[in-house]
């Protein structure tokens, strides 16, 4: 899905009854997370929101946080709805679809045959395929591939991502993905360029590596994952299975467009799992982040040694894309993470690399804005130092006769225009295609949003007209109206 510099941001309010249900000693705090939510920019003066106002304001069903505070879950809460028609309420344990997260877990997965020296992490992928082998071209430049490259993103693949399949449907096998047979919806997996350049996100790539674990073990990806990973890590409520056959459907999360509407299905399925086939809970992943914390420590080994977690959280190649993991370097605290996207669901998670601390949001919307306030919250009520980064702004007044020199059309694409418009004092902004937001004055020629991430500068030409404007400080738009 993809994502412009300004974004709908006005959904119609709906009135969220569902319960909200908690596994917890910490109720002071979560208290404190729950209404201490702002966005990207605070203006000063403005009061936080609650996260029952930003759930109706984003039109989101369900929420669910897990926190981690000094290697334990220090609470798991969920809020809303896991099915609005069905009054199923959210709870901890409630599952979601864990979207691109599961390349993390995908990873773990992967590393552990290396570990048992069942594959080598540097050697070209065809060594370890067999029912499929990748198919070499010009654009690979005679490079081969490993499998480093692929959960580093630096393999130089195709296809980005997948957008799943209705449920049921027949669904393709992961040759027939590979190879974009015409059972499939997405293009094949082929080399853009040569291996070990840079970084180019890719679950593409990550599919491979999910065949060479199918042609590795000769057993059905899922299980693997589920015997090797998410058991020894406690993660006994999670599964790889597409679709999960073996959870109560109540325990699924219905999947929900910003508008409110289902997802045909309830949820899309994806074949493609080791990209995007994780089905969890915050409580389960948190387990999952505590014992890579542990395992860097070298004070736990369910599945990964200290060494091969080391290696798995350093950037190879790129300085932010580690093995499953990109690794961020917030107000100098570093953090693993790693975010999530499919039809109607989003998700976020960050781990320390030190002290052992955490938070996980998972939400059942194509709306995931929800998500980075409720990091926000977290990271200003623990403490948690890089997670908590807000922009105190203080408006200015700005003539009316100012403000009407910036109104007009400014292209950002040959494809893509910007609009500026004016009714009374207030401004907005609305992106071809997509809603409008109000924009604020910090200055005489500039403004900010206080929904996304979205600051707009004004420049006048040598005869003093406004002749363009400047998005976050580097996309230039020229005024054409």
């Amino acid at each position: 899905m993809k994502r412009y510099l300004l974004i709908p941001a006005f959904f119609v309010f709906v009135l969220i009854t569902g319960k909200a249900y908690a596994q917890t000693a910490d109720s002071t705090k979560i208290k404190e997370v729950e209404k201490n939510l702002v966005g990207r920019v605070q203006v000063e003066g403005d009061q936080p929101w609650t996260i029952q106002e930003r759930m109706e304001f984003y039109h989101v069903k369900a929420v669910s946080v897990a926190v981690i505070t000094d290697y334990k879950i220090a609470w798991a809460k969920a809020y809303g709805w896991a099915d609005d028609s069905l009054k199923i309420a959210a709870t901890p344990q409630t599952l979601f679809q864990a979207a691109s997260i599961s390349k993390s877990l995908n990873a773990v997965g992967v590393l552990k045959l290396v570990q048992d020296k069942k594959i080598d992490l540097y050697a070209d992928i065809n060594n370890y395929l067999t029912t499929w082998k990748f198919p070499y071209d010009s654009l690979s430049k005679g490079k081969k591939i490993s499998t480093a490259n692929l959960l580093s993103h630096t393999a130089g693949l195709t296809v980005h991502g997948f957008e799943g399949y209705t449920r049921g449907r027949p669904l393709p096998t992961l040759p027939q993905i590979l190879d974009s047979a015409k059972e499939t919806n997405s293009p094949p997996v082929r080399s853009m360029y040569a291996p070990g350049i840079k970084s180019e996100y890719s679950g593409g790539g990550i599919e491979i590596s999910q065949m060479i674990v199918m042609d590795v073990t000769h057993q059905p990806y899922d299980r693997y994952m589920y015997d090797n990973v998410l058991k020894p890590l406690g993660m006994t409520g999670s599964t790889y299975q597409q679709p999960p056959v073996d959870k109560k459907p109540e325990l699924l999360a219905t999947a929900y467009r910003p508008n409110g509407k289902r997802v045909p299905g309830g949820y899309n399925v994806y074949p493609e799992q080791a990209a995007a086939g994780l089905w969890t809970n915050p409580t389960d992943l948190a387990k999952y982040i505590i014992e890579t914390q542990l395992a860097l420590e070298g004070k736990s080994h369910k599945v990964l040694n200290q060494e091969t977690t080391r290696l798995r959280l350093t950037p190879y190649i790129d300085k932010l894309a580690a093995l499953g993991v990109f690794i961020a370097d917030m107000d100098s605290v570093k953090y693993f993470t790693h975010g999530g996207a499919n039809e109607g669901f989003r998700s976020i998670y960050y781990g320390s690399m030190e002290g052992g601390n955490g938070v996980v949001v998972m939400v059942n919307s194509d709306n995931g804005d929800i998500m980075n306030e409720v990091v926000n919250s977290v990271g200003k009520v623990y403490g948690f130092k890089g997670l908590y980064h807000t922009k105190l702004l203080k408006m200015v007044a700005v003539d009316d006769a100012i403000l009407q020199t910036y109104t007009g059309e400014y292209q950002l694409t040959p494809a893509i225009s910007l609009t500026i418009s004016k009714e009374g004092s207030r401004m907005y902004g609305q992106v071809t295609g997509q809603g409008r937001i109000e924009i604020f004055p910090e200055g005489q020629n500039r403004f900010f949003s206080k929904e996304v991430q979205a600051e707009i500068e004004f420049v006048k030409s040598a005869d003093g007209k406004i002749d363009k404007l400047v998005v976050n400080g580097r996309q230039e738009a020229k005024k054409v109206k």
